[in-house]
């Protein structure tokens, strides 16, 4: 019998379902959508739902081809099935972050054994860049999953003779790659096909590659990841290389954003080093004594410890291709999770099976120092705040310190009574507790939501009413209201280009258009940050009636007007 059928594998996978299941879940949709990120990438599914278009993804009604639309396709679907609550809207981030974790648990399983196939479940499961990106509605877990199941797929295959397994194996590759692919663009196929081509280079593998049933996969891969492409440039093609998806999305969304600082995104080259070590608290305190034991040997025992190798090099060309990118975000390293969990679990179960307990003490030490100097840049950042917002963020921060100190003490009283074995079950308590902490948080820190001010404007509204926002795009009032705007003096990231002349100046307006339609007898609201407004409603002559106000945004009507 197979591995992948036993009832232990069945067990082990159904078990690790509920738990972070639970643990994704928990208070998924229990408060308002960041914005402007997960505005965005709810707003341009419900559109999609509500024109029909599952072409041309748009945005406030703009076309918009950043990114390609399995994401778009998967919220559109969810929606005209089940609505648009946050909870609907998060839930692929979330499924794409439990299915990675099974991922892990599985490829490790196959290659180290059972063990470490549920410890490297564990460090993924519980590290808080995966916790924190599984509730984000972005396209980083998605493609991040996507991208380690083309490189879990090809290793896996390898382990197999010819046969049916391989074959499976090969054509779950080739899917995974074109999904990452339609997710987030080349990326998805570039980057493991340029590890899995430096790994075979490097280590000599080549013998190991055949049959890769190349012919029927690239069929495969063709089939689902070029006919949107395919006929998103048919629907939207033009002479002018501005105004034509071809060029933009492949030239300015792909080259250009690698190349140049053009999108805005420049960091040192050193970016991805203090996420890396944060992004993979706690478990990070574990990671030298994992590369120095899986890679014992060093380069001239490489063929002998291949699948150690093809982690190490899966993580690093992914680190240092985004660190030398000219566009940096966060979440760009999230792909790298998935193998440093594979490494690191191994190196659990192995620490504990040969009983190294100096190993797992150093980590033990380690991990108390590093919660310590969380909770010291915790209140450093905290003090740095304004004092509203410091004071409402107080007691969120407070159980997040809390956690981590009864954590780490708890952690060292376990060490002290038990050993180290228990005292690394304790680190994934601490982990679990301080990632479900964390959903309390996050709320308060993000941006300030505009969902209370368009639950204002829900029972106003009516067919003919105008809508605008003043000097900002507020991505998630779009999504609430389930209305397009009119903008005044911006664009943000509206890809404006792609309207006609007319399209454009209805919908993109200056300060004296917004004032004429204003003083029309046509009902008109507006919303806009406090700070902008500060000049209008200074202004006598501007009449208007406040609806509603957050810590932030004011929205605001000019009907039954007062000075």
């Amino acid at each position: 019998m197979s591995a992948a059928l036993t009832p232990s594998y069945r067990r082990d996978l159904l078990l690790l379902t509920l738990l972070f299941g639970l643990l994704f879940g928990f208070r998924l949709g229990s408060y308002p959508l960041a914005n402007p990120d997960e505005g965005r990438y709810a707003e341009i599914p419900r559109e999609m739902a509500a024109t029909g278009d599952y072409i041309t993804p748009r945005l406030n009604g703009v076309p918009y081809f950043e990114k390609p639309p399995l994401m778009y396709w998967l919220g559109a679907i969810s929606i005209r099935c089940f609505g648009s609550s946050e909870w609907v809207m998060r839930a692929w981030p979330a499924l794409f972050g439990l299915a990675g974790v099974l991922a892990t648990y599985g490829t490790t399983r196959r290659l180290y054994g059972r063990d470490a196939g549920w410890w490297a479940a564990v460090v993924l499961g519980t590290s808080l860049l995966w916790f924190g990106l599984s509730r984000l509605l972005l396209l980083d877990m998605a493609v991040s999953f996507f991208i380690a199941g083309t490189l879990f797929a090809f290793i896996a295959a390898l382990q197999e003779p010819p046969g049916r397994r391989r074959r499976l194996l090969f054509y779950a590759l080739y899917a995974c790659a074109a999904c990452a692919t339609l997710t987030k663009g080349l990326i998805g196929f570039m980057l493991p096909g340029a590890v899995i081509f430096l790994w075979l280079l490097l280590l000599n593998q080549w013998s190991r590659l055949r049959p890769l049933y190349l012919p029927t996969g690239l069929v495969l891969f063709l089939a689902i990841a070029a006919p949107w492409h395919v006929l998103a440039s048919l629907a939207n093609h033009s002479a002018v290389k501005e105004q034509d998806f071809a060029w933009f999305y492949f030239v300015h969304e792909h080259f250009l954003r690698f190349t140049t600082t053009i999108h805005g995104r420049h960091q040192p080259w050193w970016f991805f080093v203090p996420i890396l070590i944060f992004g993979l608290f706690p478990w990070v305190v574990f990671l030298p004594q994992a590369l120095r034991q899986m890679l014992a040997g060093g380069w001239a025992a490489r063929r002998e410890r291949a699948p150690a190798w093809f982690f190490v090099f899966w993580a690093a060309f992914i680190f240092l291709f985004f660190s030398k990118s000219s566009s940096k975000l966060i979440p760009y390293i999230l792909p790298v999770f998935p193998a440093v969990a594979a490494l690191l679990g191994t190196f659990l179960a192995r620490t504990f099976a040969e009983g190294e307990r100096k190993a797992l003490r150093v980590g033990v030490i380690l991990f108390t120092v590093l919660c310590c100097l969380i909770v010291i840049a915790a209140w450093v950042a905290l003090s740095g705040r304004p004092e509203p917002q410091r004071l409402a963020l107080l007691p969120y921060f407070s159980l997040l310190l809390l956690v981590l100190v009864a954590g780490s003490a708890a952690t060292l009283l376990v060490h002290a009574r038990r050993g180290p074995h228990f005292a690394i079950s304790q680190i994934a308590l601490t982990a679990a507790a301080f990632s479900a902490s964390m959903t309390y948080v996050i709320p308060e820190a993000q941006r300030a939501s505009t969902k209370p001010l368009a639950e204002i404007y829900r029972p106003l509204a009516h067919p003919g009413d105008r809508l605008f926002q003043y000097r900002g795009f507020f991505h998630d009032f779009t999504f609430y209201t389930g209305r397009t705007v009119d903008l005044v003096d911006y664009h943000d990231e509206l890809e404006v280009q792609f309207l006609t002349p007319a399209e454009r100046a209805a919908r993109f307006i200056d300060e004296a258009e917004f004032r004429r339609r204003w003083a029309e007898p046509v009902p008109a609201y507006a919303l806009g940050k406090k700070q902008d407004l500060a000049a209008l409603f200074a202004d006598k002559a501007f009449r208007y009636r406040l609806l509603g106000e957050t810590r932030e945004h004011c929205f605001f009507s000019n009907q039954s007007a007062a000075p």
